[in-house]
């Protein structure tokens, strides 16, 4: 009985202790975070959309080159274009803020914008990554919806 006790807890305490590995790792990959925030869109004079996007590298991976392919949907859910945009070299830790002009698509003309793809990820190594879209945390401040 004392020997079936003793294999039970040792049993409950190699699984706390993967719980604990797993919970840890996944606080580690918390922790390697890129985030892009949609922050502000502001009509233009010409007629388009200025977005704001603030880019920030919260890992300890310096990015040598980044971009997006991403969709814009009008304010009837149609995808009106499909463009890349292309935020550059991000440091670990660093944090960018980049403009995009949409000429001839008002702000009030956007209801969403995805993330199609990964246009490129480059570590500062040169090696390309797949960490720009496992990694990526999206958000707006704005009535547009920005997400995947």
């Amino acid at each position: 009985m004392k020997q079936i006790f003793k294999n039970a807890f040792r049993g409950a305490a190699l699984a706390g202790s993967i719980v604990g590995l797993g919970a840890a790792q996944l606080m580690a990959q918390d922790d390697a975070r890129f985030s892009l925030e949609l922050n502000n869109a502001a009509q233009t004079d010409a007629g388009g959309c200025r977005l704001t996007y603030v880019a920030t590298n919260q890992s300890d991976l310096g990015l040598n080159q980044t971009a997006y392919q991403v969709g814009v949907f009008d304010a009837g859910g149609v995808v009106r274009r499909i463009l890349v945009l292309e935020f550059g070299a991000l440091t670990a830790g660093k944090t960018r803020i980049v403009l995009f002009d949409l000429a001839d698509q008002p702000c009030t003309d956007i209801s969403r914008i995805i993330v199609n793809t990964v246009a490129e990820c480059t570590l500062a190594d040169g090696q390309a990554s797949d960490f720009c879209l496992t990694g990526l945390a999206t958000s707006s401040r704005t009535d547009i919806q920005f997400g995947l």
